[in-house]
């Protein structure tokens, strides 16, 4: 559910902290507006985060929703094409688990 709530920065401001707990629940968002326009947006940090790293996400694979589309289609169509593993595309994941390993084990 996403909720949106405008309100002025004056009233923000007397309400500061019961609009602080507000912004905890998923997906609320307040918008506060000087003189009737839109001048700053506060949501919770952690939605905050999720939105970071979406735009991340979206920054180094410009072409997701082209490959995600291709995926589903492929595997709706039981086409088989020679996917990348993560192995392949990151191939220090290996060594990295294995030290890792070695690292967890009981010592003699």
């Amino acid at each position: 559910m996403n909720i949106k709530t405008t309100i002025s920065i004056s009233e923000a401001r007397k309400r500061l902290f019961e609009v602080a707990e507000e912004v905890q629940s998923p997906q609320t968002v307040f918008t506060f507006t000087e003189k009737g326009r839109p001048k700053v947006v506060m949501m919770s940090a952690e939605n905050f985060e999720s939105w970071a790293e979406t735009l991340e996400v979206m920054s180094l694979f410009p072409q997701l929703k082209k490959d995600l589309r291709e995926t589903k289609q492929a595997i709706k169509d039981k086409s088989y094409k020679k996917w990348a593993t993560f192995e392949s595309v990151f191939p220090t994941t290996k060594t990295v688990k294995a030290k890792a390993k070695k690292l967890r084990a009981p010592s003699k």
